[in-house]
């Protein structure tokens, strides 16, 4: 009998949020200066929610992710914020990820909170088996012995769909094409039956097919296991096929957050505009597409005030260059960080 097991969400799920982040802030020290990696960054998370985070290669989106995870390592470092993950099945006090105790923050990576990268190849161990380290991570978090583990194993490759998962076990990773590897990793991720599910660029190195393919998986995993998810991407294409939020990342700072449905229908942010503008359109007979100006600023050497301006066409001068620009709320459930607003 399988050992896979599909939990129940409580009656509180729609109370407070499952992630909570506050004024987040990640740096790195380098002989160049300091790179303020992620930059007072604030977003939540809702129970059983998906929240798109995009940006550019480089503007902090897997930074912020790995900070979550307390994963960042030196010269990195975490130096303020908060990060509150709810009472686990939303039931108990949100704790802050940051003031855990190490023993404890273990006990959270991959039982609670669980993350696929955007390289499966670099992620798995290249001398174990498929199987062997699906076993892994259930055991890692489970007391269970070697057959239970396995049968469950072969059950997430199941629900995966893994073509013939008990054969397919004793593959390694470099006999799996990349659709395949992607989704042993996600049932790698999956096997200790986290609360959150963070995907790092899951769909970047795979073909169009195979892409909607994992969107789709991720889609029905997300609703039979109760997950929420917060996706990382720089295709905008992803977001909109699976985000619920939108919240867009430009130089280490969140600039907009807003529903994705209203977000793709009227961008507000300056550097929102630029991103869809240079998406091509099948029902557009544009010759060429648009292209933002300039290139990202050095981390090291920010500006007192808005980053992009440099970039923007709607750059307003000393107003949007002096002082450092605040997120203002706009309407419910939006707000954007341009003095355009103020």
């Amino acid at each position: 009998m399988s050992q896979l097991r599909e939990t129940v969400p409580s009656e509180s799920a729609q109370n407070p949020p499952l992630l909570e982040i506050k004024n987040l802030h990640t740096q790195f020290a380098t002989a160049n200066g300091v790179i303020r990696a992620v930059d007072d960054v604030s977003f939540s998370l809702p129970r059983g929610g998906t929240v798109g985070l995009i940006g550019e290669s480089g503007c902090g989106k897997s930074i912020t992710a790995l900070s979550i995870l307390r994963l960042i390592r030196p010269p990195g470092e975490i130096t303020a914020g908060e990060i509150w993950l709810g009472g686990a099945g939303g039931i108990g006090k949100p704790v802050d990820l940051l003031k855990l105790p190490e023993r404890e923050m273990r006990s959270v990576r991959g039982s609670r909170i669980a993350m696929i990268f955007q390289e499966p190849m670099t992620a798995l161990n290249p001398v174990l088996t498929i199987g062997d380290q699906i076993m892994e991570a259930i055991r890692a978090h489970e007391e269970i012995n070697l057959r239970s583990a396995r049968e469950k194993a072969i059950a997430m490759l199941q629900a995966v769909v893994f073509p013939l998962p008990h054969l397919r076990m004793k593959d390694y990773p470099h006999q799996l094409s990349g659709g395949l590897r992607q989704r042993a990793m996600i049932a790698m991720a999956l096997a200790p039956q986290p609360e959150l599910l963070i995907a790092d660029e899951p769909t970047t190195a795979l073909d169009v097919t195979i892409q909607s393919q994992i969107l789709d998986l991720l889609a029905d995993l997300k609703e039979r296991f109760h997950l929420s998810l917060l996706l990382i991407s720089h295709d905008l294409g992803v977001i909109a096929q699976a985000a619920d939020s939108v919240a867009i990342m430009y130089a280490g700072k969140i600039v907009e957050q807003a529903p994705a449905l209203e977000l793709f229908e009227e961008p507000l942010h300056p550097y929102t505009q630029a991103l869809l503008a240079a998406v091509p359109r099948l029902d557009s007979s544009r010759a060429r597409l648009e292209t933002i100006p300039g290139s990202v600023p050095e981390l090291t050497a920010l500006p007192s005030g808005c980053a992009f301006q440099p970039r923007c066409k709607f750059e307003m001068g000393t107003i949007c260059s002096s002082i450092p620009i605040p997120m203002i709320e706009t309407r419910t459930d939006r707000i954007v960080r341009c003095v355009q607003y103020g």
